[in-house]
């Protein structure tokens, strides 16, 4: 089916807090399963294994001698991995947070795929909606990722809010390293229902609403207005507070489901050196989701 793909096996981890129920290993096996190779996922998750983002060095050399293709990381480990890689590649340089680590030819090297994950993810499921101011929540590794992308993808403005002042700074000063004054700008000191009257979607790139992290929505309900969208990079719920409020009152909604399937492919061709088939992994989504709901 898949001409000149010979069949080779790939081990890869996610390493992050609270991650055991999470959709990255089976969308990863299931894609590996589609294009005829063996791909084993497993979750190294610091709460279950009762270890923290101290032991993130020795997560990499253990999965290095053990064989691992890579890892994909995630919260909270997504800037503290990156003085423990050899290597980044340039836009995880830019954007100072690494979701994908490969080891190939002796050498751990970070990427970020988060960035198109974001970006691919609403252009495929929110066709038509209109982008040209935009809000985020939360100025982390979901946050720098989601900027780069949409100010990447044509975005005139996005502001930042975060509740660390000096990460909010340090991403603005990044995106306007990259894409010039004026087009990412800090919420501190603005005024958020007013930044949001004039929005045309809110993006929440925080922890919060995820399971087994702090409960509520990152935007307050009153703020929500029916002619503008709000997108999660939460998946798990699917639903999360921000989403179900957002939807009663109208809005378009994007679920973090998507960015997660397509960051999972764009890292599989990083793991695997082929590029992944994307009717399979939204296939291995909707399993997922089917398999959820009904149990």
């Amino acid at each position: 089916m898949y001409d000149g793909i010979k069949p080779v096996s790939h081990m890869l981890g996610l390493v992050g807090d609270n991650i055991t129920a999470s959709f990255t290993p089976p969308i990863h096996e299931t894609i590996g399963r589609a294009m005829g190779m063996s791909v084993t996922y497993r979750p190294i998750d610091l709460a279950v294994q009762d270890i923290g983002p101290d032991d993130l060095a020795d997560i990499l050399a253990w999965a290095r001698r053990f064989g691992f293709s890579g890892l994909n990381i995630t919260a909270p480990c997504k800037q503290l991995v990156i003085p423990l890689l050899d290597d980044l590649s340039e836009r995880a340089r830019s954007l100072q947070a690494v979701n994908t680590v490969v080891f190939r030819d002796g050498k751990a090297i970070g990427h970020n795929t988060d960035w198109c994950g974001f970006a691919f993810s609403f252009r495929r499921n929110l066709p038509g909606a209109k982008a040209d101011n935009l809000v985020l929540m939360g100025a982390g590794g979901a946050g720098s990722a989601v900027a780069y992308g949409m100010l990447d993808a044509g975005v005139n403005t996005i502001t930042i809010f975060d509740i660390i002042p000096e990460r909010e700074t340090a991403l603005v000063e990044r995106m306007t390293a990259i894409y010039g004054p004026g087009r990412a700008l800090a919420g501190a000191g603005a005024d958020l229902a007013v930044t949001m009257a004039n929005s045309d979607g809110v993006i929440n790139a925080t922890t919060r609403g995820m399971t087994g992290h702090e409960a509520g929505s990152s935007v307050p309900a009153e703020l929500l207005r029916p002619e503008m969208w709000v997108a999660d990079c939460v998946y798990l719920p699917v639903m999360t507070e921000l989403l179900q409020t957002a939807e009663k009152r109208g809005c378009r909604i994007l679920p973090g489901t998507g960015m997660a399937v397509e960051q999972a492919a764009e890292a599989f061709r990083l793991f695997t050196g082929v590029e992944a088939d994307s009717k399979a992994a939204y296939g291995a989504l909707d399993a997922l989701l089917a398999a959820t709901s009904s149990g």
